[in-house]
């Protein structure tokens, strides 16, 4: 199973009966002793393969009300990982009781409009994840369908690498591959259109799996989040520039701009976050949450 989060940054200290079993960059994930998971939100915040120094109060939260959300909507299109089962007053609001999974070792992405690591394969030679695209192309324009682009679960601090479709069918299997292809357009185009609605375009999204005991394959981690995904507000989206978000765009943009005074290059860790880009990131992730599921956060 992929990381969870604790009740605040580290792990921390659990009660009796509670095993910690792994730490990811924004999750901590525990055991209960009956042998249900407890995926845990952390404010934590990452952004170029690091952990931000400074955490971002109630993101993790956010996340983890907003999964839940998402996990029903999308019950029908393919079934999760949560089971109900208490959750430790310690780790009330953001924590998801979860069954074991033999988690698939592939991040599906899904792409429906052109940004991000998209972009830079789009930009070398016309084609991500195998698809030549029409030319003219620009940051922010929407694809002519939505594109599976599955790439490689690497360890934290390492870059994902992209998967060909036959690399892909030689790592999970060619049946595997086709049904992961399917469920993570179908989770997409579920949560665009709804965005959609509500005024928000899902740029891409970043979908997890893993396999339960029985064989079936579930949806994981979190689903469509500000972490796992790009949210763009549509009333501004115009295509040929870098897009406003509701997600962790904010604190990449901040990272990489003259104000930072930071090198992404340099293999220095980032600069720790000024409150204001605090606040303004917390407040972000507030209205992806109200916008989304209409919804109050407080």
């Amino acid at each position: 199973m992929t990381a969870g989060a604790g009740a605040g940054d580290q792990p921390g200290h659990c009660e009796a009966g509670l095993r910690h079993v792994y730490s990811g960059k924004v999750r901590e994930l525990y055991q209960t002793e009956d042998g249900v998971l407890l995926l845990v939100a952390t404010d934590r915040i990452s952004a170029f393969d690091y952990v931000l120094a400074t955490p971002i109060p109630d993101k993790g939260k956010i996340l983890t009300r907003l999964s839940a959300w998402w996990f029903e909507q999308l019950a029908d299109i393919a079934p999760n990982h949560l089971v109900t089962a208490p959750v430790p007053a310690q780790f009330a609001g953001r924590a998801l009781t979860c069954m074991p999974l033999s988690m698939v070792g592939v991040e599906c992405v899904a792409r429906g409009y052109l940004t991000g690591t998209g972009l830079a394969d789009y930009q070398r030679d016309g084609v991500v994840a195998g698809v030549r695209l029409p030319p003219g192309l620009t940051d922010g324009s929407q694809l002519p369908r939505p594109i599976f682009d599955p790439d490689t679960k690497a360890p934290q601090g390492q870059h994902d690498e992209n998967l060909t479709r036959d690399e892909l069918d030689r790592l999970v299997g060619s049946d595997v591959a086709a049904e992961l292809e399917r469920v993570t357009l179908a989770v997409y185009q579920r949560g665009a259109s709804m965005a959609a609605e509500r005024g928000i375009i899902v740029a891409d999204t970043k979908i997890e799996f893993g396999f339960d005991g029985a064989g079936t394959l579930r949806l994981a981690d979190e689903v469509l989040t500000p972490d796992s995904s790009r949210f763009w507000p549509a009333a501004s989206w115009q295509p040929g520039r870098s897009q406003a978000s509701f997600d962790k765009q904010f604190v990449r943009d901040w990272l990489t701009s003259p104000a930072s005074g930071w090198d992404r290059h340099s293999n220095e860790p980032p600069p720790p976050l000024p409150d204001d880009i605090v606040e303004q990131t917390r407040q972000m992730y507030v209205a992806a949450f109200e916008r989304i599921t209409g919804l109050s956060w407080s």
